[in-house]
């Protein structure tokens, strides 16, 4: 039997990838690209999506060759459809438009507006924390790639010399770090929950797992964490999320296939959690259309 299949699009800072997956969680092929600036210069809307214009169609290519599967083996395609810099996320939103016209496959954009959704337990009041580790890279004039958080701790793996700094400055990834596990345990306590997954960027920083494991592992549960493959910006978590809204019936008609720059975590409608926790596992009698 035909293992259900999404191509998945991310796009929405300075990398861009394009996944394939399985409806089982296999990732058949993951290759991205990162638009990489001169050290201590950010990236701007503009040059950001000309790098994904030039480098989208060949990791499509490359996605396909790499897991020998062909456009007709595909049943729907993904895109995020934000939040993020909204010229890069244009470029997916349109590649995917395209590919659904020439391929004849529905559309399904990883984001939707209802109910049944993510509830956040804590969150800054300014900015995002690996936006800050992003500006403070940028003042060190440290490389985006692979990433800024990634290289800053890799840089202080090396430091042998300390020095003492204002207190509202020292100590800035402890500090951040342990916010994310104090909110995290607050969290686990509400759900009554012993595991954690722990993703995105920021989460490939080694010290923030082991912080988060030890949390963990005083409650009696595990952490699940992963490298930089899949916890920064990539194809295969689009294509696994918007795989799952597929299977449950749900699509993203072409003139509805759009960005927008700003979203929230809880404005996610996770229809494939509802029928799970409704006890209907079952998927579209007919492949979603």
């Amino acid at each position: 039997m035909k293992k259900m299949m999404a191509l998945g699009f991310e796009g929405s800072a300075n990398k861009i990838g394009v996944g394939l997956v399985t409806l089982d969680g296999t990732i058949l092929s993951n290759p991205r690209h990162t638009y990489i600036t001169p050290p201590g210069q950010g990236f701007l809307p503009r040059e950001t999506a000309q790098h994904h214009l030039q480098h989208v169609l060949p990791l499509v290519k490359s996605a396909l060759k790499e897991a020998q599967i062909k456009p007709d083996d595909i049943d729907c395609l993904c895109y995020t459809k934000g939040p993020g810099m909204g010229a890069p996320l244009q470029v997916s939103a349109i590649v995917v438009r395209v590919l659904s016209l020439l391929w004849k496959k529905p559309i399904v954009a990883v984001i939707a507006y209802s109910e049944g959704r993510y509830r956040i337990f804590g969150e800054t009041i300014d900015i995002a924390v690996g936006n800050c580790l992003d500006r403070f890279a940028r003042v060190l004039t440290l490389s985006n790639d692979p990433s800024p958080g990634y290289n800053i701790e890799q840089l202080a793996k090396k430091g042998e010399k300390f020095f003492d700094l204002p207190y509202v400055v020292k100590g800035m990834d402890e500090t951040l770090f342990a916010m994310l596990v104090e909110i995290t345990e607050r969290a686990m306590a509400h759900c009554d929950s012993k595991d954690v997954l722990i993703v995105g960027g920021v989460g490939c920083n080694e010290r923030l797992q082991e912080m988060m494991r030890t949390m963990c592992s005083e409650r009696g549960g595990r952490l699940f964490a992963t490298d930089d493959r899949y916890c920064i910006d990539n194809g295969a978590m689009i294509a696994y999320t918007g795989l799952l809204a597929y299977a449950h019936g749900s699509t993203t008609p072409l003139e509805d296939s759009t960005f927008t720059q700003r979203f929230r975590t809880d404005e996610v409608h996770a229809i494939w959690r509802e029928k799970q926790e409704s006890g209907d596992s079952s998927g579209p009698a007919d492949g979603g259309n």
